[in-house]
């Protein structure tokens, strides 16, 4: 007969091997019951020692690169494997986080490990890493398991690496306070449209949405290399179509052990729709693979790939100014010399990036001269305005050059333009919010947003006026298929504005 000493001895002892072996255990906190989720990948994906695993990322987001410092930054996608592997690609993406208070940060892939319909949130009360505890955000669970096909299961989380391994570098880069809603795919169906709807609806203004994906699964190197390319350019540009026809003429082709282009590809869509809903912008920040790695085989890789989303990426006042002192000087100083002025005193980041841009001179409130970029050049955007500017002044055909004489009459606009996406259907056009190309073979005509503001066209006679006015095609071009339509957003600004 076993003694109550030895029961109790070995009741300890099963019940350690339980919660050792186990994806969740329950801990009472203050007489409250918490469910945790274990870290169970800790000491394979990444180090089990804290102190190990906090320099190891630091070790990363010290090598990563300054990141961007102008902008917001709504959403990120994230490789999920190994840090050996694709850490420095994922530091990247978080070092452009660094600092930032966060309240709730989504986390978004496709199930590794189960095969559901669906969409399965973990419902736990904390994930806990070597680094400590993340608490979940219970209240918006419950918002988000009230809608069709979203439902709490925790199981479904249990063996899955994809979201746990992105934890760790949330936990160094953020301010403390932050939650997280852990989402996933079942892979049997597709409802990317319904989530993004459904977190459209219920973010808040300092919520983060991360998708967590690898890219090319196997191929050898150059493949991948060449593969993955395209597939993060049509992630930039935001088109779900071109994507997933990219895709299926990819696996067609029949590349050597080439097994899937993203692993997570529903999730992908998701923050694709949402960026297009809510009219962030992509920016692909950094590629390899794991044949870059030392010891990686490149005969068999898997891609990792850093984009982020960010919000408009609004200029602040002193930064439009700039630019609108250096559309002036530029042009009055070409009517005096004959000649451009190449030196400008630009000390800032944000006017350094390569971005697509209209000027537009006034004389008396009166049309004088536009010219512009739609996606800019390999100058930066305070040398495009520059040379737009006396583009403006000197080369639009519909005016005389401006001349001495007029430079104190003239007033100066300047649209900075986001990229340009490809829509299906004209109706979705924002009239006043969106600028319009439309194109067919050599015919292109661009609309900036403030036309309709100017001229008081609705929707349908700003397409016509479009078609037959700028490109040269037939005033109801905009309703043919084969007319290639694309619409952007633009931040508009004036010397009439300070």
């Amino acid at each position: 007969m076993i003694g109550k000493k030895a029961k109790i001895i070995i009741l300890a002892i099963v019940a350690f091997i339980f919660l050792f072996f186990s994806a969740f255990y329950i801990l009472k906190i203050n007489n409250m019951e918490k469910i945790i989720r274990q870290p169970i990948q800790a000491g394979k994906f990444y180090p089990l020692n804290p102190s190990e695993l906090e320099e190891t990322i630091n070790s990363f987001l010290d090598s990563s690169g300054k990141p961007a410092e102008f902008s917001e930054v709504k959403g990120l996608v994230v490789p999920h494997a190994g840090y050996i592997f694709s850490g420095q690609i994922a530091a990247r993406a978080y070092g452009n986080i660094l600092g930032r208070k966060i309240g709730t940060v989504v986390l978004v892939g496709n199930s590794h490990t189960e095969g559901f319909s669906g969409l399965a949130i973990d419902d736990s009360d904390i994930w806990l890493t070597p680094l400590g505890e993340v608490e979940l955000d219970k209240a918006m669970i419950r918002k988000l398991a009230l809608e069709d096909s979203i439902f709490t299961d925790r199981q479904m989380h249990k063996d899955d690496h994809i979201l746990e391994v992105q934890l760790p570098f949330l936990q160094t880069v953020l301010k403390e306070g932050f939650k997280i809603v852990p989402i996933v795919f079942g892979n049997s169906d597709s409802d990317y449209r319904l989530l993004a709807e459904i977190l459209a609806k219920h973010l808040k203004d300092d919520d983060l949405v991360i998708v967590s994906t690898d890219m090319s699964h196997y191929p050898d190197y150059r493949n991948a290399n060449q593969i993955d390319s395209e597939t993060l350019r049509l992630i930039e540009i935001g088109n779900i179509e071109k994507l997933d026809k990219h895709i299926s003429k990819t696996m067609k082709l029949g590349i050597k052990n080439e097994s899937t282009l993203l692993c997570s590809l529903d999730s992908v869509k998701v923050i694709m729709e949402l960026a297009n809903m809510k009219n962030w912008q992509a920016r692909i920040l950094n590629y390899a693979n794991s044949g870059d790695v030392e010891f990686g085989d490149k005969n068999s890789v898997v891609g990792y790939g850093a984009v982020s989303f960010l919000s408009d990426e609004v200029l602040n006042n002193e930064q439009k100014k700039k630019l609108l002192e250096i559309a002036r000087r530029s042009v009055e100083y070409f009517v005096k010399t004959g000649s451009k002025l190449k030196s400008f005193d630009v000390n800032n980041e944000r006017l350094e990036r390569k971005e697509g841009v209209f000027v537009t001179l006034k004389k008396k409130g009166i049309l004088r001269g536009c010219i512009g970029q739609i996606a800019g050049s390999d100058n930066s955007l305070w040398q495009n305005v520059s040379d737009m500017a006396v583009e403006a002044a000197f080369r639009d055909n519909r005016f005389l050059p401006v001349t001495k004489t007029e430079l104190n009459d003239i007033d100066y606009e300047i649209s900075v333009l986001s990229i340009p996406k490809e829509i299906n259907n004209w109706q979705e056009i924002k009239i006043g919010e969106h600028g319009v190309i439309i194109g067919q073979g050599f015919n292109r005509g661009v609309f900036l947003p403030q036309v309709v503001h100017d001229t008081g066209w609705g929707l349908e006679k700003f397409l016509e006026e479009l078609c037959f006015q700028k490109a040269g095609l037939d005033k109801e071009c905009y309703r043919d298929k084969n007319v290639k339509i694309e619409v952007f957003t633009a931040q508009v600004f004036s010397e009439d504005d300070f």
